[in-house]
């Protein structure tokens, strides 16, 4: 998926920094408790003895229960044959976010959005009646929310949608097979309030990658959330958007207590912290809540911004902030 704050480019300089300064990671735990889609817990998913992954965002639970839940190969193919054949059914998603239904929002086109609600029904039926066990049934969701994701009507984000169907939202959405990584280990994965989750579990490293900036994560993916629940919903104005979580690490007046609170909660040795030149804290306000738990230090590397403009590719510093409690 193309994700705000993703760190997928940067997966290798964090993995290579965290490993740099804890050593032997085996038997190890480890949690994202900021978790997205998860590309932090994949990477020290054989690594480590146990990932922890949390996000608030359903659609991001979704993911990390495939992602980083999932740990043995299951039997998929006939089933997503015949999510690719579903004849195409009035749903929530057409009904609220396609132009056919008289919406007015074109986020899908008609064909689309009738087939992201026939296979989202047909998900819960097989669940239902027991067709398929839990770990298909993310597996499934979590291949429907990415398929369905690169043929949105949108410049990346779903906080607008087109004018005009763009030529991929135009394709017929096919199922393509969320494929995850297997591992021996018994992974655990969360969907609460980082700052209230901290409270209750405890590790060896702690990752962190709360927001940036003022964006509120439920509001951008508020459709790809409207799929993983998929639940009567209010949409208001034009863009469609329900009422949402926000995040107080997207406010300028709440985002350094918040994460002073987390700090001093933390049962975890070693706290890694990502965050940007740009982001609503500067680095001096983040080394003087973090150094005061323990000893601090700081990496950085530059990075490209996230950004729907493909000829633009701005750059900003990516600090990874280290302290060890």
């Amino acid at each position: 998926m193309n994700y705000i704050g993703s760190k997928h480019r940067l997966s290798k300089f964090i993995k290579t920094t965290i490993k740099d300064t804890v050593g032997n990671l085996e038997k190890m735990t480890l949690c994202d408790l900021f978790a997205g889609t998860g590309i932090i817990g994949r990477a020290f998913k054989n690594d480590v003895a146990q990932v922890m992954a949390n996000d608030i965002e359903p659609y991001s639970y979704i993911l990390n229960k495939n992602y980083i839940g999932n740990n043995e190969n299951l039997d998929y193919k006939e089933l997503i044959d015949d999510l690719n054949n579903v004849k195409p059914k009035s749903g929530l998603i057409y009904k609220h976010y396609c132009l056919g239904s008289g919406s007015q929002r074109n986020y899908f086109s008609d064909e689309n959005g009738q087939k992201i609600d026939a296979i989202r029904k047909k998900i819960n039926l097989w669940q239902q009646k027991k067709i398929i066990n839990k770990n298909q049934y993310y597996f499934l969701l979590a291949s429907l929310l990415e398929s369905a994701d690169k043929v949105a009507n949108t410049a990346s984000v779903y906080a607008a949608f087109l004018k005009n169907l763009k030529k991929t939202a135009s394709k017929e959405l096919i199922i393509a097979p969320a494929h995850f990584e297997c591992s021996k280990n018994i992974n655990k994965v969360y969907k609460r309030d980082a700052n209230k989750l901290i409270k209750n579990i405890t590790g060896d490293i702690l990752y962190l990658d709360p927001p940036y900036n003022i964006r509120q994560y439920g509001g951008y993916y508020h459709i790809l959330n409207t799929i993983a629940e998929y639940k009567k919903i209010t949409p208001k104005g034009i863009t469609g958007m329900p009422i949402y979580f926000k995040s107080d690490y997207c406010k300028k007046n709440k985002a350094a207590k918040a994460l002073a609170a987390l700090i001093k909660s933390a049962k975890f040795k070693y706290i890694f912290l990502s965050y940007n030149n740009e982001g609503i804290m500067n680095a001096e306000t983040i080394k003087n809540i973090m150094e005061s738990y323990g000893i601090y230090s700081l990496a950085t590397k530059i990075n490209k911004r996230f950004n729907t403009h493909k000829k633009s590719h701005p750059k900003t510093i990516e600090y990874l902030h280290i302290l060890t409690k």
